[in-house]
């Protein structure tokens, strides 16, 4: 019976809790450590897609963004704590610069009172009443300053009281009085542990859970602000922060983002004295909006603190920037074209990531991703934005054009738009950056490997998309964090070392101004000169051979040299730092030592046809066959003649040359070299690595090849039966991890 009893909203909160406020009843559904009312008539459970009676939950609570949630608090967290760090150093130099500058005029004020001390004593010149006036402005005029600069409470009580006091009853000991007061009160303030101030702004808040969960789980946040445009929402909110107890943290505003974003620009500026006032821009704007957040990047790069400000971005339009139905649309919301393939999704992120670096320019700001990742049907960008003029000039030599032969082999070549080239200094013992024009494009219409058309995509951004140092704080901060307010951390640990695993740091250049080495910040000339992936059962299907064993692949690329880790947007996937002609050397050398290829099923004049080289095979057993007679002699030259002109003389060209150039290519299919060792990134269930068996799946009354959990997940299979085994197995609700619904083991 007291479960279903009923309680009020001031009521502690608590899971599953039943409240009555304004006459209507409300569920408690508890999440990290924030708790939201839905309607009574609604499910608790949390469903992806909510039907029938549980269909008004789908409008207050969206428990498949539980994961995006989790990440945010943490990634928030990451970055608060160097911010706030960095804050109480700003304040500590400028408590001793302030504490220096006084001792100064008091030394200055004792000399003057030495030099007039005769004249004071003589009765000739009396300026007490003047100076210790003056002394008092002083203090007054240094104590706002500190107030303003390092915490806006710590205000002196009424100090222009103090001086017109002493202009009315100087002499009759109260203005000594007076004085002492100002001077415990500066002591006081003083004396208070300094709080740094660290805002964020849930632009588009709905219920309020993210503003919940940042003031209840990110302990250092002094002020949040969650604003909707709808009344009804921020009447949810309100109601949900008085539930939490939260009112003397998040402010409910109703109103549009952008006009509230706007209204905060010019805030900061130079108050009559030329002092800077104090800023009111957030340190940490969050959207996410139902759809595309490019309507709000130019406000919100506006409105996030220049001094390295975060910027947290979800754009759920995947159909728009990860497709290839929607090229016009892509360009207008983005500025760029989407490209075409198995890759598709990174260079979505790449395009997200070109619209706030484009928004953020033209007022000067520069942009650093931190973390950059394609989640389910969505993207989650984290980006540090702040001032200089002198980083902005570096974008256009970090924005590509890429040329994407996705009718053909799959392969890509990038462009850069503009060149940041490195140019020695007059007195050549340095060098400096000069940003000049890009060359014209180096490849052809046609795909140099297979000889396909090529197909444009972009512009997009070319830099790193991840920081290094900020995935390891999130990753440090993971073991200490509850498991059951972060209910995806397992899936957010593997999603994170799958990210820091992606980004392939090129050796540091010595002679870079801009060298991190030399700086200690990031570079703003970095680039990232391997953006995309490929699927290793993509290029099997180009020449059709069996797809290699993923150990087997990895341990050739590493013992040709090359580096190889998997990305984050897709299970199965390769990224490695080896060219395509490498990589299509290897899978020839597969096909030839592996699994042979029948040549006669494979049609003239496809992908396959010329990477396998039985174009240029056949020509040869042509000639070699023909006879002496002007027929075959005029069939050789013209079948030659069609040889040069095809478009696969430059893919030809480009292997002779590194065969005959270069030393041959040694492919070694090295399973131990390619083992994979990091067991965060593999799904164990019953202590079997089930990643690494070969099963047959039964999906909707169709049997399917399969040789991992990333092969099911790729084809977006919740629910399976492994034929082998007769075990039947699900996804978790988050998809963070498999759980066992049933098995029946016939031994072993």
């Amino acid at each position: 019976m007291a479960s279903n009893a009923l309680y009020d909203i001031t009521a502690a909160p608590a899971a599953n809790q039943k409240i009555s406020h304004d006459g209507k009843e409300y569920t408690t559904v508890k999440e990290g450590l924030a708790y939201i009312l839905i309607p009574a008539s609604a499910s608790t459970t949390p469903q992806t897609t909510p039907r029938g009676e549980n269909q008004p939950q789908s409008v207050f609570y969206n428990p498949i963004q539980q994961f995006n949630r989790d990440l945010s608090v943490l990634a928030i967290k990451a970055y608060g704590d160097e911010v706030i760090e960095r804050k109480k150093k700003a304040c500590e130099r400028d408590k001793q610069r302030n504490l220096a500058r006084k001792k100064q005029k008091k030394r200055k004020r004792e000399d003057n009172d030495l030099d007039t001390d005769a004249s004071r004593k003589a009765g000739k010149v009396d300026t007490g009443d003047a100076d210790l006036e003056a002394d008092i402005e002083v203090i007054v005029e240094n104590e706002a300053n500190e107030a303003n600069q390092i915490n806006e409470a710590h205000e002196t009580a009424n100090p222009q009281s103090v001086i017109r006091g002493l202009d009315t009853v100087m002499g009759n000991g109260e203005a000594q009085n007076d004085i002492q007061k100002v001077e415990s009160a500066k002591h006081a303030n003083l004396s208070k542990p300094f709080v740094p101030s660290f805002t964020i702004l849930d632009a588009l808040s709905a219920t309020g859970l993210r503003a919940l969960r940042y003031a209840q789980e990110i302990p250092f946040t002094t002020s949040i602000t969650a604003n909707d445009l709808l009344p009804a929402a921020t009447n949810t909110i309100r109601m949900n922060v008085q539930h939490n107890n939260l009112e003397d943290k998040i402010r409910a505003v109703t109103g549009n983002a952008l006009a509230h974003m706007y209204s905060l620009i010019g805030e900061d500026c130079k108050d009559a004295k030329g002092r800077p006032s104090p800023s009111k821009k957030y340190d940490v704007i969050d959207l996410d909006p139902y759809g595309t957040a490019a309507p709000f990047l130019d406000a919100a790069v506006q409105s996030v603190r220049d001094d390295g400000g975060l910027l947290c971005v979800t754009c759920t339009d995947a159909g728009v920037w990860a497709s290839n139905g929607y090229p016009e649309k892509a360009y207008s919301l983005y500025g760029g074209i989407p490209i075409k393939g198995m890759h598709s999704h990174e260079g979505g992120l790449r395009l997200i990531l070109h619209a706030i670096a484009t928004s953020a320019a033209r007022y000067g700001l520069a942009i650093e991703p931190l973390l950059s990742l394609s989640i389910d049907f969505y993207a989650r960008v984290f980006v540090r934005i702040y001032k200089s003029a002198a980083d902005v000039k570096f974008l256009a030599g970090k924005t590509m054009i890429v040329y994407n032969c996705d009718v053909g082999c799959g392969a890509w070549t990038t462009q850069m738009i503009g060149k940041n080239k490195l140019a020695p200094d007059k007195s050549g013992k340095g060098h400096f950056w000069k940003h000049v024009f890009s060359m014209a494009p180096t490849t052809g219409e046609n795909c140099v490997h297979c000889g396909a058309k090529t197909h444009m995509a972009g512009p997009m951004y070319a830099g790193p998309i991840h920081s290094t140092s900020f995935i390891q704080r999130i990753l440090t901060s993971l073991p200490s964090a509850s498991k059951q307010t972060y209910q995806t951390s397992s899936r957010i640990e593997g999603m994170l070392t799958g990210a820091l695993e992606e980004i392939f740091s090129p050796p540091a250049n010595s002679d870079s101004p801009t060298c991190p080495t030399k700086t200690n910040k990031y570079d703003p000339a970095a680039l990232d000169e391997f953006p995309f992936f490929f699927m290793p059962s993509a290029v099997a299907k180009v020449i059709h051979c069996i797809t290699p064993h993923e150990n087997a692949l990895r341990g050739a690329l590493r013992h040709s040299g090359y580096r190889v880790t998997r990305s984050h947007t897709k299970p199965g996937s390769f990224k490695t730092d080896a060219p395509w002609d490498v990589i299509w050397e290897i899978m020839r050398e597969w096909a030839r030592q592996k699994a042979p290829v029948k040549e006669a099923a494979i049609r003239e004049n496809t992908a396959g046809y010329r990477i396998l080289g039985l174009d240029k095979k056949k020509v040869a057993t042509e000639i070699k066959t023909s006879g002496g007679d002007d027929d075959d002699t005029k069939n050789n030259d013209k079948a030659k003649e069609e040889e040069e002109t095809n478009s696969s003389d430059s893919h030809r060209g480009k292997r002779e040359e590194i065969s005959e150039g270069k030393k041959k290519l040694e492919v070694v299919f090295d399973e131990k070299l390619g083992r994979e060792t990091d067991k965060k990134k593999l799904v164990l269930i019953m202590g079997v690595e089930f990643r690494t068996l070969k099963s047959r799946v039964l999906v909707r009354d169709k049997y399917l090849d399969t040789e991992s959990l990333e092969d099911l997940l790729s084809r977006g299979i919740d629910h399976m039966k492994i034929g082998f085994k007769s075990c039947e197995l699900g996804l978790s609700e988050h998809k963070s991890q498999v759980a066992l619904r049933s098995a029946s083991w016939e031994g072993g």
